[in-house]
């Protein structure tokens, strides 16, 4: 299909795979439109002592966390000068923009009276941390848009170009302070539950956990998109960046994975982790896969390997999915008394943003100068 804008061919290549993603976003947006006329309770388990499920868990607070690569990526490429990292630095901040916008579009889901969603912009709660997230993501979004407009303007509307481009550095440098704000508040959203949350994941300090992870995970997400641009647009990022990059997350998931077991070490809760209980399990494997493989990964030859890279990156994208589950499901189970599941709906609306993400990205890609030669 194409379209012209200042004598500039928009393409998109259609094959089985987009097909099935087509299919899958299609079905997703059919229930969201349920959703919104019949209510939440029509399509999720979601109730009164389960008001966050997957959608929140994995959508919003698992989502935020893995679109973190934007602002770290932009760190060192555009504030420490890394060069090396430059030919994934944009991908990165395109996974970020859209990864936030699917995390928008999760909150608006999750609205109980979602036609109310603009009072937060005029009803200033100052006091609430939830507040502080809702204004910190959305002001995010929007520089994320602005950054992306740089890349836009190189081949439509170039009349601006000059104009985003000479505002750049103060966009990276504001789209850098914000998201670590509201990574963290995520993480402290959870200092409310002490007594509720289990202790292998309660910890005053959680919402450094909520911090770091975000830091390390973005390599990771760099890893998954580099396959998915090998193999859909023909193209390789080169390895020494993918590695150099990977490292820097790896010293991050080290310093994130002591202070994990110094933290409940020092709170004298070390014992549940081999307690044998579901908790322990959950707890173990989110240890085991999500940070001691990849770490085992990154700092052995292996990483000279561009599939153990892209198999770095998938587990410790994975690990964070885990830990966010365990937090918001899993380790208030037991206070709860019940068990929360989400429905084939919940699961369609959760894999169909997912697939509306990479379309979009693929779309951008094909379009616009995202990769390098």
């Amino acid at each position: 299909m194409q379209r012209e804008i200042d004598n500039f061919s928009f393409t998109f290549r259609i094959t089985f795979i987009r097909v099935i993603l087509l299919l899958l976003s299609f079905g997703a947006i059919g229930v969201m439109l349920i959703r919104f006329i019949f209510g939440l309770s029509a399509v999720t388990n979601l109730n009164d002592d389960w008001p966050w499920g997957l959608w929140i868990g994995f959508d919003v607070l698992c989502g935020v966390a893995l679109a973190g690569g934007g602002y770290g990526t932009a760190l060192l490429v555009h504030v420490l000068r890394i060069d090396r990292l430059r030919p994934v630095a944009r991908g990165a901040m395109l996974t970020s923009l859209i990864g936030y916008l699917l995390v928008m579009t999760g909150l608006f889901l999750d609205i109980g009276r979602w036609w109310n969603f603009w009072r937060p912009f005029i009803s200033w709660g100052h006091d609430s941390v939830l507040f502080e997230v809702f204004w910190c993501i959305s002001a995010y979004t929007v520089i994320q848009m602005l950054e992306f407009c740089e890349i836009l303007t190189e081949r439509i509307f170039r009349w601006l170009h000059r104009f985003f481009v000479t505002i750049f550095p103060v966009l990276i440098v504001v789209g850098i302070a914000i998201p670590m704000m509201h990574q963290a508040s995520l993480g402290g959203l959870y200092l409310l539950m002490e007594g509720r949350l289990h202790p292998l994941w309660y910890s005053p300090i959680i919402f450094v956990f909520f911090l770091l992870s975000s830091f390390f995970v973005g390599p990771a997400m760099v890893m998954l998109e580099s396959a998915i641009g090998g193999a859909a647009l023909n193209h390789k990022t080169p390895i020494e960046a993918l590695r150099c990059l990977a490292r820097i997350g790896g010293v991050a998931m080290i310093i994130y994975l002591v202070l994990r077991i110094a933290d409940l070490i020092v709170r004298n809760d070390i014992a549940f982790a081999f307690s044998g209980e579901y908790e322990s399990i959950a707890f173990g494997l989110e240890i085991v896969i999500g940070l001691i493989i990849p770490i085992a990964i990154i700092f052995s030859p292996l990483s000279s390997n561009r599939f153990w890279l892209i198999a770095y990156g998938a587990c410790a994208s994975f690990g964070v999915f885990l830990n966010r589950l365990n937090v918001v499901v899993i380790g208030m189970t037991r206070e709860m008394g019940s068990f929360y599941y989400p429905t084939i709906y919940e699961i369609l609306v959760s894999v169909g943003l997912v697939s509306i993400g990479i379309l979009i990205y693929l779309f951008i890609c094909e379009n616009f100068k995202i990769v390098e030669e």
